[in-house]
């Protein structure tokens, strides 16, 4: 089968309170949801109506099962996803002081099962093959999962649509410099890059967002998107600039915004709309997800996003 959006890597079970504006200490019941960022944006295309797949693995036990099912559930295939017998799903908590603090706090030692993606288990003509191939930097981060990356990304060699999330973890890396290096490389095989400013300076060295944008564009990169938080997002290619405010929302839960952006952005894309038009939609679906606790349920369908559009236009 030919994917419409097939990403790779982190999956997590996330485990979220109910008690919202209170540390995990004082927390008496929890909500247990599928997470990792490539998981997510993969439910968020196929709640677009894609044919989606993640290549990840999770462990042999009752979380990774947990996960499985759930992607089935969702509509996401789990043909490439395997089970690591020696490593535990991971288990993500969080802290929900809205509107802007969400502390995380990841459970992957003593080593993530997606971590251990190997080159040699992929499928490339499904990478190949794919309209649209999702990576994040988080799968740079340790061996094999960055030569694996790295792997697949050459292998695209920048057919259809090739994104990387610039999704950057400082507590998944020894130190900035090495993640530069390893995204470095990565860009030299990606149409899209995708990331707020802070991930953009350890990515090219710039925060500004006209000059990330350009930065990220004279590293060959067709789109080029730097999310500013409250300031909207900013995407520039080869029509031009785009600048988009952000949809109202009374903020919830801002953790899985970005990948409900992100799975956005892959239907405008795949729709072939315009740049501007593309932001909206995205930006309109991170709104939604945002005002809501759960990040892989409440991942938006298209209707639900064009109400959202208009909602943010004055009904217009």
């Amino acid at each position: 089968m030919n994917f419409e959006v097939l990403t790779v890597g982190r999956i997590s079970v996330d485990i979220y309170p109910e008690q919202v504006g209170v540390g995990l200490e004082d927390v008496t019941s929890f909500g247990k949801f599928l997470g990792g960022s490539p998981a997510n944006v993969a439910v968020a295309a196929a709640r677009h109506g894609h044919r989606s797949a993640v290549i990840t693995r999770v462990g042999n036990d009752p979380f990774g099962r947990f996960l499985r099912r759930r992607l089935g559930e969702y509509g996401v295939s789990d043909e490439f996803v395997a089970e690591v017998e020696h490593l535990p799903t991971p288990v993500t908590f969080c802290e929900i002081f809205p509107p802007d603090d969400f502390p995380l706090y990841f459970y992957r030692e003593p080593k993530a099962p997606d971590l251990e993606i190997r080159p040699e288990e992929l499928d490339y003509d499904a990478i190949r093959d794919a309209d649209i191939f999702w990576a994040t930097v988080t799968g740079l981060c340790q061996e094999p999962s960055r030569s694996a990356t790295h792997a697949a990304l050459e292998a695209r060699g920048k057919g259809g649509i090739t994104i990387l999330d610039l999704d950057y973890r400082p507590m998944f890396w020894p130190h900035p410099e090495e993640a530069s290096s390893a995204v470095g490389e990565a860009l030299k095989h990606v149409t899209v890059a995708v990331g707020n400013r802070e991930e953009c300076e350890v990515a090219i060295g710039e925060t500004e967002p006209a000059a990330a944008a350009a930065a990220l564009r004279d590293r060959g990169v067709d789109l080029a998107v730097v999310k500013q938080g409250p300031k909207g997002v900013l995407a520039v290619d080869d029509t031009g600039s785009v600048e988009v405010a952000p949809a109202p929302v009374d903020v919830v839960n801002g953790l899985g915004a970005g990948d409900a952006f992100g799975g956005a952005l892959c239907h405008g894309l795949l729709s072939g709309w315009d740049t501007g038009r593309v932001m909206r939609f995205a930006n309109a679906a991170g709104a939604i997800v945002a005002g809501q606790l759960a990040c892989s349920d409440a991942m938006p369908t298209p209707d639900e996003v064009e109400l959202k559009m208009k909602e943010a236009a004055g009904g217009q």
